[in-house]
């Protein structure tokens, strides 16, 4: 809920890191909402990625089914963060000059 919140006042987010397991909404409701539009039209295509305790077969195709597009299970190793997060940083910039 508060990060939808956080989105929808105006924040310059570049990507999400969306736990699964939260009180109130999880991961992938607020993802599916996000896509949705309820976060604001800026980021209905904003990348995001999963982070999750969950790794039982099928939680990925979970997170990609809500609208994730990729998916870390803690505990990660920290390179392997960084660099999911310069693809999707660098894929997401690539689009957005193709917009304009």
């Amino acid at each position: 809920i508060e990060a939808l919140e956080v989105l929808k006042n105006n924040a310059t987010i570049d990507i999400v890191l969306m736990d699964i397991m939260m009180p109130e909404m999880d991961g992938f409701e607020a993802t599916r909402r996000i896509r949705r539009g309820e976060a604001g039209e800026r980021y209905v295509n904003a990348p995001i990625i999963a982070l999750t305790a969950n790794a039982m077969k099928g939680d990925k195709e979970d997170c990609f089914n809500a609208g994730m597009n990729d998916y870390l299970s803690k505990p990660f190793d920290v390179q392997d963060l960084l660099e999911k997060v310069d693809y999707w940083a660098e894929k997401n910039a690539v689009a957005k000059l193709q917009l304009s």
